[in-house]
């Protein structure tokens, strides 16, 4: 099948059917418009991330606005040092939230919503409580599963190469607010958007490069 990297003039934009064609969009499976690839992308269309438009839009695109007053978790301080000596929790999580969000083929509010199930369930751990707030949403839901069982997975790798069990509660805790705080900073709004899993894909490294 010949693929046109730009449609003939007669054919219509598949998602409008108005405007004419101008790009073909792997999320449809089609040719689309300009107007209608910059407005549904990532919001009624599940763009593959390898497509180039998508790409190219992610290098220019703003992350959505966050409301400082409504910062969640702001009593929760991460000071350079507390940074510095978990780096090595940080990206463990980030890439179990990398893979988990792959695997359950997720979007980046499926993580937002997992992260804030799990820092509320450290939190009322921290309060002498066992609790645990589970999400509604079933991809969230998966989400925070994975990210529990590679917590337990870090407690074991840990207190078996050093011994004793060194990874407090709080760390976990203000390493997921840390996750928390790049998920905000990074979501680009849009209803079925990727550029926070993006952005972990591309910037933490390879799991066999994380030490503990």
């Amino acid at each position: 099948m010949i693929r046109w990297k730009y449609p003939p003039v007669n054919i219509p934009c598949k998602i409008c059917n108005k405007r004419r064609a101008k790009r073909f969009c792997p999320g449809v499976s089609g040719d689309i418009c300009a107007v209608c690839c910059g407005t549904e992308r990532e919001n009624t269309v599940d763009c593959p991330l390898s497509c180039e438009h998508l790409q190219a839009a992610r290098r220019h695109e703003t992350p959505a606005p966050v409301d400082g007053e409504n910062f969640p978790n702001k009593d929760i301080r991460l000071t350079e040092d507390f940074v510095r000596e978990h780096e090595h929790v940080m990206m463990w999580l980030s890439l179990a939230l990398a893979r988990a969000i792959e695997k359950e083929r997720a979007v980046d509010f499926d993580a937002r919503e997992a992260l804030d199930a799990l820092i509320r369930t450290y939190r009322t751990r921290e309060s002498g409580l066992i609790y645990e707030t589970r999400p509604q949403n079933p991809y969230a839901a998966a989400i925070q599963d994975e990210l529990r069982k590679s917590i337990e997975e870090l407690h074991k790798r840990i207190a078996d190469e050093q011994g004793m069990q060194t990874l407090r509660d709080a760390d976990v805790l203000g390493s997921l607010v840390f996750l928390q705080r790049l998920e905000l900073s990074h979501n680009n709004g849009r209803r079925r958007g990727r550029a926070f899993f993006d952005f972990l894909r591309g910037y933490f490294p390879a799991p066999s490069s994380v030490a503990v």
